[in-house]
């Protein structure tokens, strides 16, 4: 690798090396790195153009007087780097601080009284840098915008964000109180009225009886858009927009303009079509194709009825307009990628997305004025889809409105998936963040080795640094609406991502390396926008977590994740007390990527991995349930330890089943933990065997389409299960009463 790709490496904050999760240090390769400068659209293989996009790199960099976007904590000094022509480097500068309030604060610094850090000649000018430190008073957390002027011309603007310390808590949890709530896979809800699939109707049905059950929060999987025109696409961490929301969950019976619509009312009330819905309701898995037709089918009738983008009188016409409006060009690019998409299906193509060989090369960018052309073209399809946007937006709402009605601590918490479909409307439409020439996936470790690609492209962090990191402040503003928690799938996403590079197809993830983000902006933006929605965070940090996380994380008061079966003791293996887990945290003891209570004891993950091939010997399989026995003996250990075992539970983990008894008192142990969250499962509720999803596998298992085992209204029906949830109460305001007292 040649010396310019090496600076070029560092300067892109490609790592050199990583701790692996045995805790040894790996190199990463030379071409490894060259690979990913090579998907960032770097010219590697031709040292003369590289040096040439260097060259451009630099030239913009000094002649720019001012950083795109600075990120500062509140109270602390505003430091600008300033480049300035050598000339002007001891001069008097007037600055401009244009609060966001609209409050303009001018004044002077003196360039004299700071010292050069570096210099830099481009063309026959000599750039030197300078750190200013603007001392500004009562400038609030916010966005705000500063320029210079320099040899009495105007700087280019820089994006000053102040942001506080700590990330939002709610008012309870601040003050030490504990939780529980079920984190629901929301696909997986029966009713007896809904469409086959849990809606946003199931969801607030939900909340209200968990509310009344003692509940402080109900957590929900990705709700992102995914394809309405390809609804078997289902997995929500391969989301095609994470701005927007999946349209399947719609209740379309509860939307206003329904009742309005006698064409929709008859054909939802015919014999046909409730056997149709009948049939989608009594399935065990969900058909996403039977459910998303049904749905749009209607819905279409409902719009074509309505057709509110051309009424501009009543008030839910307005209500509509305005959605759209507020919603501006990122809804115009979902709605009309969706659009489009449905009119290729329609002829009968293949159009998984936007890079597939049906679709033309001139609807293949957003961006391309044949779109805008499609789009004026086939107007009412386009409102057809922000129609759907709205409808789900405001029934989210109304979930939301009912967990503060339900005066849960925490409310409804949302999930934050780590990136987009490659085939995505994001990608799509905003590819000058994104590197599609890369995805983002894990290295090689014990349990992987050969690494994972998730086949999701990664954005470009200096791209997002030149935007003033409006895509990521649109990103989090988007997904902490309606909800009073958001939970960041794969924490340290904030801090580096693993990309692949995707070079002539490649797809191996031990070829890539790590890329670093700049994590303190990152983190203290999701810190403001945190307190601007009042919503908590949640960081999923599990597996390796480098220690600059360790120690930002509950810094920043972003709440740890820490899930029971892997809290174990380095010396004995034993399951460490859940009453030695941090407050500043979540708990649980299963989640949608792991087995459930019942799976895991009676070893059916192992037997359904061993039937479709994820472990492939009977040697692996043995040493696989012994330990499984072992780790079984060291639960009952510990909850017999913790005097938590009714007298009907075996102590023998070679006589003991998972039964009710059994399974609760694993309820109740994590409630008297000190965790200020406790999420369940509704799937261990009901001591269903079945996952909902096995990691690493596709086409072999049924991944997020197993629907839960009972209604809603059999599992508030149930008085064992009404018993669990006092006594989880009871346990959980004991354990805080504990902690105040200590």
């Amino acid at each position: 690798m040649t010396s310019l790709v090496e600076q070029l490496a560092e300067r892109k904050q490609i790592s050199s090396d990583y701790i692996d999760a045995e805790g040894k240090k790996q190199i990463i390769s030379a071409e490894n790195k060259a690979a990913v400068l090579e998907a960032m659209g770097y010219a590697v293989d031709d040292e003369k153009k590289l040096a040439a996009q260097i060259e451009e790199e630099d030239k913009e960099y000094w002649q720019s007087v001012l950083d795109p976007v600075l990120v500062v904590k509140e109270n602390n000094d505003i430091v600008l780097k300033a480049r300035l022509p050598e000339k002007s480097a001891e001069s008097k500068l007037s600055y401009t601080v244009a609060l966001e309030n609209s409050v303009v604060k001018e004044g002077t610094i003196s360039a004299a009284g700071f010292s050069k850090s570096d210099e830099k000649k481009i063309g026959k000018t000599n750039y030197v840098l300078k750190n200013l430190i603007l001392r500004v008073p009562d400038i609030p957390m916010g966005y705000h915008r500063v320029t210079l002027e320099v040899d009495g011309k105007k700087s280019n603007t820089l994006r000053l964000i102040v942001v506080p310390k700590q990330c939002y808590k709610p008012e309870k949890i601040a003050q030490g109180g504990k939780v529980w709530g079920p984190s629901v896979q929301l696909y997986t809800l029966r009713s007896e009225r809904n469409w086959g699939v849990g809606d946003f109707g199931d969801l607030k049905d939900l909340i209200i009886r968990l509310g009344s059950w003692g509940a402080g929060f109900v957590g929900l999987n990705p709700i992102h858009e995914l394809f309405p025109a390809n609804p078997e696409s289902a997995s929500p961490y391969s989301p095609s927009t994470r701005r927007w929301i999946n349209v399947v969950y719609i209740n379309v019976e509860q939307t206003p303009e329904y009742e309005a619509c006698q064409e929709a009312k008859q054909l939802v009330d015919s014999p046909e079509f409730q056997k149709r819905l009948a049939d989608l309701r009594a399935t065990e898995y969900v058909n996403y194709t039977g459910v998303m037709q049904a749905k749009l089918e209607v819905l279409k009738k409902i719009y074509e009825n309505a057709r509110l983008h051309k009424d501009t009188k009543s008030a839910r016409g307005k209500a509509f307009r305005a959605f759209c409006e507020a919603g501006g060009d990122s809804l115009n690019q979902i709605a009309v990628y969706d659009a489009l998409q449905a009119s290729y299906y329609a002829q009968g193509k293949n159009a998984w997305g936007w890079p597939a060989e049906d679709w033309e090369e001139k609807y293949r960018k957003y961006q391309n004025p044949e779109v805008a052309q499609w789009a004026k073209d086939h107007e009412d399809d386009v409102y057809f889809y922000k129609y759907l946007q709205f409808l789900a937006d405001e029934q989210m709402e109304a979930a939301n409105q009912a967990a503060k009605a339900a005066d849960m601590a925490v409310g409804i918490y949302r999930d934050l998936a780590v990136g987009v479909s490659s085939g995505s409307a994001e990608i799509w439409a905003n590819s000058e963040i994104y590197c599609p020439g890369a995805s983002i996936g894990c290295p090689p470790d014990p349990l992987g080795p050969n690494g994972q690609n998730w086949g999701l492209p990664p954005m470009d962090p200096n791209k997002l640094f030149k935007q003033q990191y409006q895509p990521i402040i649109d990103l989090f503003r988007s997904n902490m609406k309606s909800c009073g928690s958001l939970r960041i799938d794969h924490a340290m996403s904030l801090y580096r991502l693993w990309w692949v590079p995707n070079k002539n197809g490649n797809s191996d993830a031990a070829k890539g390396a790590y890329l670093l983000y700049r994590v303190e902006d990152m983190i203290g933006i999701l810190a403001l926008e945190s307190h601007r929605n009042k919503c908590m965070i949640i960081g999923e940090d599990l597996g390796t977590v480098p220690e600059i996380m360790k120690k930002l994380l509950p810094e920043s008061g972003i709440y740890s994740y820490k899930i029971f079966f892997f809290e174990t003791s380095k010396k004995d293996g034993g399951y460490i007390s859940t009453k030695d887990y941090p407050v500043q945290a979540m708990s649980a003891l299963t989640t949608h990527d792991m087995a459930t209570l019942k799976g895991f004891w009676h070893c059916d993950d192992l037997k359904l991995g061993r039937k479709i091939g994820v472990y492939k010997t009977d040697e692996i399989m043995n040493n696989l349930m012994d330990d499984r026995l072992k780790s079984k003996q060291k639960i009952l250990d510990s909850l017999g330890g913790h005097n938590i075992l009714p007298d009907s539970v075996n102590r023998n983990a070679l006589y003991c089943g998972m039964t009710t008894d059994l399974n609760h008192a694993m309820q109740l142990h994590m409630c008297n933990g000190s965790c200020a969250l406790f999420s369940t499962q509704l799937e261990d509720w009901i001591e269903m065997e079945k996952p909902v999803n096995i990691p690493g596998t596709s086409s072999e298992y049924p991944n997020w389409r197993r629907k839960l085992s009972k209604n809603i209204s059999e599992i508030f029906g149930d008085e064992k299960l009404h018993s669990l949830a006092t006594r989880m109460t009871e346990a959980r305001n004991a354990a805080a009463e504990r902690m105040r007292q200590k």
